[in-house]
């Protein structure tokens, strides 16, 4: 099948509705947490400047349009509960128990202050949030890490909750969504985040043996040894305008090999140009596009 037939867009179901994006019912107080602090921020600061256009806009605007800007189309940072909201239809989201003992594998004395700082800020228990929800009525393990939790970086327990997902994909027989953002391996565990590349690989390759749909999709920043593993193995790979999906930086390239990058190097759009990602999905259309995918998956297994 060719990706122009794979994205042609299919009649919804007899019988369904679009969902307005209202807040998940989860049973983790976690986002909560993540919720009332971006409800605080809003009321504190009502508006917001854009970083690529330079405009101002209310904060309420930008919700309503799925935090874009309405001018240029710059995606904001969210966070992963409110990328998880936008995302499922309402109430059939739950988190995924996967509890991973905190390890501090280099004795690093600010590490674990850090993480415990990181958790009440943001109400996330590490850098990716997993759990089970529906797209458009399709079931699906979604995974989403967040860029605000130590830059999204990869240590023991974000391997381990992605592994986790995987696994239970496969139990179940679900497809296994992951948005990725991330800085790299997380360099507070040493050898040990580096290990994490090889785990959650592996984990893909006997979920896809066993004929699992992994879909990617790739935010900004996607670096290091996440691009370098789970992030670049998916069946279908999908991307954010303008993310930066890369390993080593551009200018970290530059200053190596003494050349002029070319414009736009390693942005999705020129990733897409050249085969590496199969499709530029707009916030706005992830939804959409996902249960797409999934209802074609679904009739394929029927």
């Amino acid at each position: 099948m060719s990706l122009k037939t794979l994205f042609k867009k299919e009649p919804a179901p007899a019988g369904y509705e679009p969902a307005t994006y209202p807040a998940p019912a989860v049973d983790n107080p976690e986002t909560n947490t993540a919720e009332a602090d971006e409800k605080k921020e809003e009321h504190a600061d009502s508006s917001t400047v854009c970083p690529k256009c330079k405009q101002t806009f209310e904060k309420s605007v930008l919700r309503e349009s799925f935090n874009v800007c309405p001018a240029c189309g710059y995606h904001f940072v969210i966070s992963a509960e409110r990328r998880v909201r936008y995302l499922v239809d309402q109430g059939s989201f739950k988190p995924l128990k996967c509890k991973v003992a905190f390890a501090n594998p280099l004795e690093n004395p600010e590490y674990e202050s850090k993480i415990t700082s990181l958790q009440e800020k943001t109400g996330l228990e590490e850098a990716v949030y997993t759990g089970v929800g529906k797209i458009e009525g399709h079931e699906a393990v979604i995974g989403v890490m967040s860029s605000k939790f130590l830059m999204g970086s990869m240590g023991i327990a974000v391997g381990e909750k992605v592994t986790n997902a995987f696994e239970y994909a496969e139990k179940k027989k679900l497809p296994v969504i992951l948005f990725t953002a991330s800085g790299g391996a997380r360099m507070q565990e040493g050898i040990l985040s580096l290990m994490q590349m090889a785990k959650t690989s592996a984990a893909v390759e006997r979920f896809s043996k066993n004929g699992g749909l992994y879909i990617s999709v790739l935010t900004h920043p996607t670096t290091g040894g996440v691009t370098a593993s789970f992030a670049t193995l998916g069946d279908i790979t999908l991307a954010e305008p303008e993310a930066l999906i890369g390993f080593a930086g551009p200018r970290v390239i530059e200053q190596t090999i003494g050349q002029k990058l070319p414009e736009g190097f390693q942005r999705s759009e020129f990733l897409m140009e050249h085969g590496f990602v199969d499709q530029i999905v707009p916030r706005d259309k992830m939804r959409e596009t996902l249960g797409h995918i999934l209802r074609l998956h679904s009739k394929r297994g029927k």
